[in-house]
């Protein structure tokens, strides 16, 4: 294998963390020999880079037409790539075997559904059927995105397949927003998930990302260029290794419920709610819809505001303000959306436990909330540099060692790296 020549990659400048971004040489070296293994030759290469993201507010609201803010992070998932003759598209994701795609056949697959050959032909599709030039091609690729952690390992890999095809054969000039509805259409209509837009926009778009989806066909996107590597804090996500089995109907309530309290306030979704009409209808709503199901709507209508917010007071550089408001967001998402545990399993509280720990160990200028989903999954973390090393030894004795991730938020989504 011939050395990689990577004198000219700043690899701080993408990983944020300089420890982190001090390993990234062997992984693509790495990563450039599997590709030798497996596809002969690297000569006429291209490494390309797509990030995993992190929700920092908005939480549940999107599927009702609501705000988010997102962000990008430095771990990502990473394509070594030749552009090839023909028809085919040859692509290793590891650890799994060869994927072979004819593109002069994607229409779609039930076959395939649920699969990562489904995910690549969707975003194939998506993409030739928007005008731009697709090819074959031969590709490896390798994540560090943890699976189940919330972080959005598949909407990394989607996008990660628009850059290559964007660099590959469109000069790197499909834009992130195009690359990001690719990879949601290849997880709706070839996968067969019905996800919103948000996890792949922020791996797409990159930094922090602020998105309105009151109109979700054509959604609002507002880059947040806020440097958090200069404040001194970090991003931690704790795994707390609760079982996601059974909890399909606990997901599922939760936009069930918000539709039935905007269908008697005359609506299809809560976006056109406020929190007066709420008010002022309490006894009818209360009366058809439960009491869960009225406080999940306040819920909505205060925290599609809050993610504006928190986009504001970062642009205005307003740290603290910005988590304080993380903070309000995290109690609302425990208070009133209710998604912190199953109350078909009251003694098994993972999240619960992860927070109340949380509040022990971390200072008042940090903070921790509930994380994506909920029910079972992670919590998110606000840490001061200086106090990350504990707060990730505590998290590891009680959760097991590697549950809780030091990351940062980087400014880059699908790039180029070389």
């Amino acid at each position: 294998m011939s050395k990689l020549d990577i004198s000219g990659v700043d690899f701080t400048d993408i990983y944020v963390d300089p420890e982190w971004a001090a390993i990234q040489p062997e992984r693509y070296n790495n990563a450039v020999r599997i590709f030798e293994d497996n596809f002969g030759s690297s000569e006429d290469i291209h490494i390309f880079s797509a990030p995993g993201r992190t929700e920092i507010g908005g939480n549940h609201t999107d599927h009702q037409h609501g705000e988010v803010l997102a962000a990008s992070i430095n771990r990502d998932a990473v394509a070594v790539a030749r552009l090839t003759d023909g028809n085919t598209v040859r692509v290793i994701s590891d650890p799994y075997k060869m994927i072979k795609i004819d593109i002069s056949a994607l229409s779609p697959d039930d076959t395939i559904k649920g699969s990562t050959e489904a995910l690549i032909k969707g975003v194939l599709a998506a993409l030739k059927s928007g005008g731009y030039k697709i090819g074959g091609f031969d590709a490896y690729i390798t994540s560090d995105v943890l699976i189940g952690a919330g972080l959005s390992s598949s909407a990394a890999f989607e996008t990660l397949i628009g850059t290559v095809i964007s660099g590959l054969y469109n000069d790197m000039n499909i834009d992130a927003v195009t690359i990001a509805k690719a990879g949601q259409y290849a997880e709706n209509v070839y996968f067969g998930k019905p996800c919103g837009l948000m996890d792949q926009m922020a791996c797409s778009v990159g930094n922090m990302v602020h998105i309105d989806f009151k109109f979700p066909d054509n959604p609002s996107v507002e880059r947040v260029d806020f440097d958090f590597s200069k404040t001194g804090y970090c991003l931690c996500i704790t795994d707390t290794k609760g079982s996601h089995s059974d909890l399909t109907a606990d997901y599922a309530a939760i936009p069930s419920e918000m539709k039935k309290i905007a269908e008697i306030l005359g609506h299809e979704v809560l976006r056109p709610v406020t929190l007066e009409d709420i008010l002022s209808n309490m006894d009818t709503l209360r009366s058809k819809a439960g009491d869960r199901a009225v406080l999940r709507a306040i819920h909505f209508v205060e925290e599609t505001k809050r993610a504006g917010q928190e986009a504001r007071a970062l642009q205005n550089g307003e740290l603290f303000d910005f988590l304080k408001l993380v903070r309000v967001s995290g109690n609302s998402s425990f208070k009133y959306l209710q998604n912190a545990y199953t109350n078909n399993d009251i003694t098994t509280q993972n999240i619960s436990i992860a927070l109340a720990v949380s509040d022990a160990v971390l200072e008042n200028d940090e903070v921790a909330r509930i994380h994506g989903g909920g029910f079972a999954g992670t919590i998110q973390a606000f840490v001061k540099n200086a106090n990350a090393d504990h707060y990730r030894e505590v998290m590891d004795g009680i959760f097991g060692e590697g549950s809780c991730a030091v990351l940062k938020i980087r400014k880059y989504g699908g790039i180029k790296v070389l």
